[in-house]
């Protein structure tokens, strides 16, 4: 086995253990409760699936980045919200039920969207729209699908399951950047000093500023929500879909690795600066409420 298989099965098992958990996880009656809100919905699939892609289709014209990179940039513009929403979500203090909401429709969404938009915004993409379904339907849709089924049908094998899960995924999380450190570390390197960090920086505080202070009558803990789940990415999406690149630039596997450190950094930064957003709002709602009984 060579190394370039070993990493083609570390990068399946980081996705199966990943979206396995989240579905685990997933309480499917609190999830189908918020999907009944056609404005989650609706605004879910506009800062999506139209806002973002378009986002991210500029940023490749504005920044004189490397065509690999921007392709890079594209399939991240693709895989809306990370498998491990829920963390940012309570650190952020938003409505968990919304996020619960956003995280399943956000993998079918790229399982049905990302092979479609892919060719239409990448000029010369000679992958086809069922190459990158296939993987996404076994990898990201067939796990969750299956995590979500056991825990309505059998609770307890799901509570069991789930920490081992979650342990596999730390492993796979470490092996894969491992593996990436030793096949590719001159490709991150070169990254480095291109436009490639700077154009997912960019692109997560654009989505998550845009969507917050545009919360068409959200409340505070609902546009938190909302832009935690449309600024962060899903990583065993994106590493499915460059598997079915016939051949894959290595720089275009950098942009798409350097997607789960860099971006993490900034996560963390928008949710604690939401966090702060959700204290502010409460003492204001204290302060008036205690003007009011006066």
């Amino acid at each position: 086995m060579t190394m370039q298989q070993a990493l083609s099965i570390v990068i399946v098992i980081y996705c199966v253990a990943n979206l396995g958990s989240m579905g685990l996880e997933l309480n499917l009656r609190e999830t189908i409760k918020s999907l009944r809100s056609a404005r989650l919905v609706l605004l879910a699939l506009w800062w999506s699936w139209v806002v973002g892609p378009a986002f991210a289709y500029l940023l490749t014209r504005i920044l004189p980045m490397a065509e690999p990179y921007a392709i890079g940039l594209l399939i991240f513009g693709l895989a809306p919200t990370a498998p491990a929403l829920p963390l940012f979500v309570r650190m952020a203090h938003a409505e968990m039920s919304f996020a619960a909401a956003l995280m399943p429709l956000a993998m079918v969404g790229t399982v049905v969207l990302m092979p479609l938009l892919a060719p239409l915004l990448i000029p010369g993409l000679s992958v086809s729209s069922w190459a990158l379904a296939k993987p996404l339907l076994l990898t990201v849709l067939l796990p969750l699908v299956i995590g979500v089924a056991v825990r309505v049908y059998a609770a307890r094998v799901a509570d069991k399951l789930l920490p081992v899960f979650k342990r596999i995924s730390g492993i796979s999380t470490l092996l894969l950047l491992a593996f990436v450190v030793v096949l590719y570390g001159r490709e991150l390197i070169s990254a480095l000093g291109s436009y490639a960090i700077a154009a997912q920086v960019l692109f997560i505080l654009g989505m998550a500023l845009v969507s917050y202070y545009f919360g068409f009558g959200l409340n505070q803990a609902q546009r938190s929500a909302m832009a935690l789940g449309v600024c962060t990415r899903n990583g065993g999406a994106m590493f499915v879909a460059i598997t079915a690149f016939p051949d894959l630039d290595p720089r275009l596997l950098a942009m798409i690795l350097l997607a789960v450190p860099v971006p993490l950094i900034t996560w963390v930064a928008l949710a604690k600066f939401l966090g702060s957003r959700a204290v502010k709002t409460r003492v204001e709602g204290a302060n008036e409420t205690a003007i009011h009984e006066q």
